[in-house]
């Protein structure tokens, strides 16, 4: 990435009490994660003293700024990766993401993405198209099937953010779970694993607060169906919670262990992934303001999971 000039601005009246990340953005008409980029980069400084992007700015400070180009994807536009979109409008595209899909590149998964297929489909302009992780707001893991939203446009993508962030967002999910699950709250630290960095725990002394509400839909053999409705948003939240409540999602290779049970571990290993679908999406429309809310079924090897936990002829 090159620098461009030094810009220097002084705070105005009107300005001052904003956050520096938000008083960089309005000022030089970029969004709020480009300047907490140029933040965490070091590339600004207020009064000469480096300031964190939550710092308060105060009227006649002067803020020095280095801007960065912009990162640019590597990803090429591919036919042939599967998803079916549900919506789309000139500030939004809402998608059926299918199990197995990594959302964008990375390491290991250069291609085959979510992105690359949304560039296929030409949906992008301009600079939005070349941006490291065009129009992606939140991600689903690569096991997980469901309903995600993603920005065409940066003032779109800045004001879905804002609601991820702020939890505002309704998100249920559907799972296949080991065991006997209950009707429960699970109000967590969370926070990265000590010994492996990949993976997330609730067995923190410090972290930050995860709450997923856990409803019992069916009980089936050595199993439960359930509905999960987040109200923050973490890594891995819902697969954590549910195995370390004792109820690990059937097919979870991460924070799951094969069953002992023969036949539930048979149908854990004929699925593939965790049983893990995001079913509700809800969010206010970044442009109209409005509340748009968009349900996807669970997948057809989810259905076939939940049959064969009832008759064991049907693995």
């Amino acid at each position: 990435m090159s620098a461009r000039a030094t810009r220097v601005l002084i705070v105005s009246r009107e300005a001052a009490g904003s956050r520096l990340d938000r008083f960089l953005a309005v000022a030089l008409d970029v969004s709020r994660s480009e300047a907490q980029r140029w933040i965490a980069a070091g590339h600004v400084t207020v009064e000469g003293v480096l300031r964190g992007a939550s710092g308060h700015v105060r009227e006649g400070e002067r803020v020095a700024c280095d801007p960065v180009t912009p990162a640019t994807t590597t990803a090429l536009p591919e036919d042939g990766v599967e998803f079916a979109v549900l919506y789309v409008d000139d500030d939004v595209i809402v998608v059926n993401k299918p199990a197995g899909i990594v959302v964008h590149p990375a390491r290991g998964h250069a291609t085959g993405t979510l992105v690359n297929g949304l560039l296929a489909l030409g949906l992008f302009r301009g600079q939005d198209a070349a941006d490291e992780r065009p129009g992606i707001v939140h991600r689903l893991d690569k096991g997980t099937s469901g309903v995600m939203v993603v920005a065409r446009t940066p003032e779109s993508r800045e004001k879905l953010k804002v609601q991820f962030q702020a939890h505002t967002i309704e998100r249920a999910y559907r799972a296949l779970v080991v065991g006997e699950a209950t009707d429960a709250t699970h109000d967590t630290l969370y926070g990265r694993h000590p010994r492996d960095r990949m993976r997330f725990t609730t067995r923190v002394r410090a972290g930050k607060r995860a709450v997923t509400h856990v409803r019992v839909l069916d009980r089936l053999p050595g199993a439960t169906h359930v509905e999960c409705t987040l109200q923050t948003g973490r890594t891995h939240q819902i697969r954590v919670h549910l195995a370390e409540s004792g109820t690990p999602v059937l097919g979870d290779p991460v924070y799951g262990k094969p069953p002992k049970d023969a036949h539930l571990r048979a149908v854990g290993e004929r699925l593939g992934h965790q049983a893990l679908h995001a079913r509700v999406l809800g969010f206010l429309h970044p442009t109209t303001g409005r509340l748009v809310r968009f349900e996807a079924e669970p997948p057809a090897d989810f259905g076939d999971a939940m049959r064969a936990l009832i008759d064991p002829q049907a693995v």
